[in-house]
């Protein structure tokens, strides 16, 4: 079952009705107390356990005091994100980010932006739960993910479905401020260092590149990420 752990984190697990275990150490702090007591409304059952026995749980992750089982997260199929879209959809495909402070913070830049779901691989992604769920600062709850086998066919599927697939490479020919994005619209990452995978960066409509003036050749993916979808949100903002 997956375990998050911090008071932002499992506060917004709450919210979301997700929590199936709240788990917390004695007198950790009036917030945790607010959580436990939101906990004891909602009937959901809570756990005393000690410090140490909660430092294992959460992997000497930064807990504050508390954590919380979770609920599974609703499975979503590629051509559901699209369809249940509001508006031109607004995706974002990660291809092999391994890393959770990467993945949890284009979750909140995903859900910050107004975009409509992430599309993610089975294998070489970060887990939801724990580091990633407090990266995101809640974001995992309130996005919509579909996990798929092969990520160059997701890509392919949200063509069939009419959605543009945009991919971020550093040596793209195009900027990143250049496209219409008030169209349907998936950007495609991938991972620090090695970028996009030959067969995905093949499989995307276009590639762009952000623009870098100083000495260092690339940003970090989630900023990456979070540039390009607050580019689009501009982009549909103005055209209204």
């Amino acid at each position: 079952m997956p375990l998050i752990y911090g008071i932002h984190a499992v506060s917004e697990a709450l919210k979301a009705r997700r929590v199936s275990r709240l788990v917390h150490v004695r007198g950790a702090g009036s917030r945790v107390d607010l959580l436990i007591s939101r906990a004891h409304e909602l009937r959901i059952p809570v756990d005393t356990v000690d410090r140490q026995a909660l430092e294992r749980m959460a992997r000497g992750g930064v807990h504050q005091g508390v954590a919380a089982d979770l609920q599974a997260l609703a499975a979503y199929t590629v051509e559901e994100l699209v369809d249940q879209a509001e508006g031109p959809a607004l995706l974002v495909v990660l291809d092999s980010i391994e890393d959770p402070q990467n993945v949890g913070a284009i979750l909140r830049s995903v859900d910050g932006a107004g975009g409509h779901g992430v599309i993610r691989q089975a294998r070489h992604a970060a887990p939801l739960d724990g580091a990633t769920a407090k990266a995101s600062a809640g974001a995992v709850h309130h996005v919509k993910i579909a996990t798929v086998v092969n990520i160059a066919r997701a890509i392919e599927t949200l063509k069939e479905k009419g959605v543009w697939t945009v991919g971020l490479a550093g040596d793209a020919p195009d900027t990143y401020d250049s496209l219409d994005y008030t169209l349907p619209t998936a950007f495609v990452v991938g991972a620090e260092g090695e970028g996009l995978r030959r067969l995905v960066r093949e499989t995307c409509d276009r590639l762009v590149r952000i623009p870098m003036g100083g000495l260092v050749e690339s940003l970090n993916v989630s900023v990456a990420t979070g540039i390009v979808m607050f580019e689009a949100e501009r982009q549909r903002r103005l055209r209204g």
